[in-house]
């Protein structure tokens, strides 16, 4: 009894619970102008005409400067004082290389990690480059250049003094996170060396000995008993609005997944960007059971992608908010923040707003009906859009941040749940073949029924 009562008067802790934002893909286009005609509104529309574009933006534009301002705005007024800040990068607009130049790069930086100091300035910020944030885009090498070293000086009030020699010789970090009662740290790669169109690093095994690097780091927490966050820009895997649309080069791909496989135990989430999308992905052991999850975040920039194939490939600007236990650095849940573009632009047109209204979009725990954002979770999500149409349709619009909402059939369900399931590259397409497959079988056998329907109606009628 006297045991109870203690118990009653002294009930085990409850988890603390912290909380931080992942802020990624901003595309700033300088030269956003909505009063201009035609294809004259953004240089990062190219030649396409954009009509209807508003002062917040246009689905056919990287993002103007009131947009990135109101949505760092959102962020400070929503959590003013986050534990951390995770920025992934592409900061620049998708415009030719001739239009920027090194010097152009390094302002458009400047003027966001500016901008994001402002708003939050007591937070440490882990910010990562995007394979736009360098001159020429997607050409980062393995080691020192001027961009790292100017890029280096504008962070240098979140990075720490030992993290400095390794950003400048290749732009990745790790640090421990900022409050010391977690065992936790931060893992910040620079995967655009990685990216398939990097010709600088294409005949390179491990450019910028950043995978041997990776190994010892992980390894290194191990030992520590810390749990890491890996953090980066360009993911591996697929592209799920554009099937066998791959981002890292196969044997890339290939290393990066074996030290996921070899190190979860350590790695408590992976949390990326580039996409502009809002997804995830899935990594397993070798009997099948789910050991790391990778989230895929939503941009800010709204512009439609030019990739040939992608139907639909806008979205609506996002931004995310993390909750996580801070002993073990599990994901508890996640809130994901929207501006319906179209919608803001209708209200400034009629009436004056000095900002547009930033709305919860969806909460995971609440909208897939699980306890957390572990791994274990996330098969399960992943496994309800797979089987579950209404599922499927609820995760398909989130993926847009509500910008596409038409329905997501058969072959699109194929290219989600692959590229969810599977970052290895034999197994996807071995994913996308099985599906293909019975989609097939299942069309063929739904057209004979309508054949036999419509043969025996006649006969009914006798």
């Amino acid at each position: 009894m006297r045991a109870v009562a203690l118990l009653l008067l002294c009930p085990l802790a409850a988890a603390l619970t912290g909380r931080f934002w992942h802020l990624t893909d901003l595309h700033w286009d300088p030269d956003y102008d909505a009063a201009a005609s035609g294809g004259q509104v953004c240089p990062s529309g190219g030649s396409r005409a954009v009509p209807a574009a508003g002062p917040w933006g246009s689905y056919l534009c990287d993002a103007p400067w009131r947009l990135l301002a109101s949505a760092v705005r959102a962020m400070s007024s929503r959590l003013q004082q986050p534990d951390f800040v995770l920025w992934t990068g592409d900061d620049t607009p998708h415009v030719p290389n001739e239009k920027l130049g090194e010097e152009k790069v390094l302002y458009i930086i400047k003027n966001l990690t500016t901008l994001i100091k402002e708003a939050f300035p007591d937070t440490k910020v882990y910010a990562a480059m995007g394979n736009h944030d360098f001159h020429p885009k997607n050409q980062f090498p393995g080691k020192e250049h001027r961009i790292y070293n100017r890029t280096a000086e504008l962070w240098h009030p979140w990075l720490n003094d030992a993290s400095l020699p390794l950003f400048r010789a290749g732009a990745f970090y790790s640090e421990k996170l900022p409050s010391p009662s977690v065992r936790g740290r931060m893992v910040v790669l620079n995967t655009n060396l990685y990216y398939d169109k990097n010709e600088v690093t294409a005949g390179e095994e491990d450019p910028g000995g950043q995978f041997q690097w990776l190994e010892e780091t992980l390894s290194n927490a191990s030992r520590a008993d810390e749990r890491v966050y890996i953090v980066g820009h360009v993911p591996p895997g697929f592209f799920e609005k554009k099937r066998h649309k791959h981002w890292f080069r196969s044997g890339f791909n290939e290393q990066y997944l074996k030290i996921v496989q070899k190190h979860h135990r350590v790695i408590a989430a992976q949390f990326f960007g580039h996409h502009h999308m809002d997804s995830f992905r899935m990594f397993y052991n070798d009997r099948g059971s789910p050991i790391s999850v990778m989230f895929v975040a939503p941009g800010v920039t709204p512009w439609k992608t030019t990739l040939p194939g992608v139907n639909n490939g806008a979205n609506n600007p996002g931004i995310r908010v993390i909750d996580y236990d801070v002993d073990t650095l599990e994901v508890l849940d996640m809130v994901t923040y929207y501006l319906n573009l179209t919608r803001a632009n209708m209200v400034a047109s009629t009436q004056e707003e000095e900002l547009p209204t930033w709305e919860e979009e969806y909460r995971l725990t609440e909208a897939f009906q699980v306890p957390d954002g572990s791994a274990r979770s996330m098969q399960t999500v992943l496994e309800r859009i797979s089987e579950d149409p209404r599922y499927l349709q609820q995760y398909y619009e989130f993926n847009s941040v509500r910008y596409d909402l038409s329905p997501c059939e058969e072959a699109c369900r194929v290219d989600h749940v692959c590229a969810i399931r599977e970052v290895d590259f034999t197994k996807y397409n071995e994913c996308v073949k099985t599906g293909s497959s019975a989609s097939a079988v299942i069309s063929g056998w739904f057209l004979l029924f309508c054949l036999l329907l419509g043969l025996l109606s006649p006969l009914r009628m006798l």
